[in-house]
């Protein structure tokens, strides 16, 4: 009986000691707290332009100053500054560059969170951004000199929307961090920026809006404490992710460009248009020249003007009045730019039966020019 006791004791406790190893260990969650926080960036800026990737990269600097509201949300004031970069390639390569501070505002929201959940010890934290400021750019002074020595040889405006002075725009951005912990309070990460302004930025018309790229390094420090841990009471529930695809779409029409010198008999040009647009680039504006050199040098000649628009695109009454206001603004370049009399050009749109002059619609954004003696 004493040795059935003793082996009933030791399965007891051998039981107890299985019970209590299979209890699971203590668990935390991680509360909130609101927090300010600072940051300081260097990098690179590419600016869209006439070049090859990597030609007009310039030097870029941000500081900010970010209050998180909530784990997913936030705000942030910066001033992104140094400088831009443009370029033409108008009887060879020219580039230039100017000085520009933009303050602006941001929105964040945290992609790591929303994810997988609140959790301030993760190594990695992603972000995606968008905001607004304005962009002051001052310091164009090689802009102007380029556009001064090219548009005295062409015969005109050759940088149409070149600036001088201090020049505000507004500017919308957005964007995407990654940050890496390094310890309790410092965060060292990368940015990617894209910000896009109205037409001119870079002292050239071109009838869409003008866009830079920001890439930067830097370090991020928070203010007092992010966080507390607690004893975990219930599990966190469950995050169900939605995926979110964005697509951009960029068109880039082509603009053929044909140079002729010394005709005397009667010639043609075709001003191309890109989609919806009745401005002139500077492009066409060498054939418009060509047009005008040949008048001077033909007292008697004239020359008729036909507008057209593409018929695959927009309703035939919007098409027929775009076709109009393009043959218009070559005989008011000819007229205003040129001196040509009004009494020797003819400007006209197509008409609702008018066949258009090439088989590719996207050709048709044209105004056919034919000079006559």
């Amino acid at each position: 009986m004493t040795i059935k006791k003793s082996l009933l004791t030791a399965a007891v406790a051998l039981t107890g000691f299985a019970v209590s190893a299979q209890e699971p260990a203590e668990e935390f969650e991680y509360v909130f707290n609101p927090h300010w926080y600072g940051q300081a960036q260097v990098g690179i800026q590419e600016t869209l332009g006439e070049a090859s990737f990597g030609d007009l990269l310039a030097p870029n600097a941000q500081l900010a100053a970010g209050y998180q509201f909530t784990p997913l949300f936030g705000a942030r004031f910066s001033l992104n500054s140094w400088q831009s970069k443009g370029s033409i390639d108008f009887r060879g390569t020219h580039k230039w560059k100017w000085n520009y501070i933009a303050p602006m505002v941001d929105a964040t929201f945290s992609l790591t969170n929303f994810i997988g959940g609140y959790n301030p010890e993760r190594l990695v934290d992603v972000n995606v951004l968008a905001g607004l400021g304005v962009n002051i750019g001052y310091k164009n002074k090689e802009a102007n000199n380029i556009n001064a020595a090219l548009s005295e040889a062409a015969g005109f405006t050759v940088l149409q929307k070149n600036w001088t002075g201090t020049q505000a725009r507004f500017v919308f951005r957005m964007g995407a961090a990654i940050d890496f912990r390094v310890a309790e309070n410092w965060k060292v990460g990368l940015e990617l920026q894209a910000n896009v302004l109205p037409d001119g930025y870079n002292s050239k018309k071109a009838g869409n809006a003008d866009w830079y790229f920001n890439g930067l390094a830097g370090v991020k420090y928070t203010f007092g404490t992010s966080f507390t841990k607690k004893k975990k009471v219930a599990p966190a529930p469950q995050v169900i992710v939605e995926e979110k695809i964005v697509e951009k779409i960029v068109e880039v029409p082509a603009k053929p460009v044909e140079i002729v010198k010394d005709v005397q008999e009667p010639i043609s040009r075709d001003i191309f248009f890109t989609i919806s647009k009745t401005q002139i680039s500077v492009y066409e504006m060498v054939k418009i020249k060509e047009i005008a050199e040949y008048l001077k040098a033909n007292p008697k000649a004239k020359v008729n003007i036909t507008g057209y628009a593409d018929k695959g695109t927009g309703s035939l009454k919007l098409n027929l009045n775009l076709a109009e206001k393009r043959a218009q603004a070559v005989a008011d370049v000819l007229r205003k730019d040129f001196g040509i009399a009004a009494d020797r050009i003819k400007a006209a749109g197509m008409t609702a039966e008018s066949q258009p002059p090439f088989d590719k619609p996207v050709l048709n954004r044209v105004a056919v020019c034919v000079t006559e003696d």
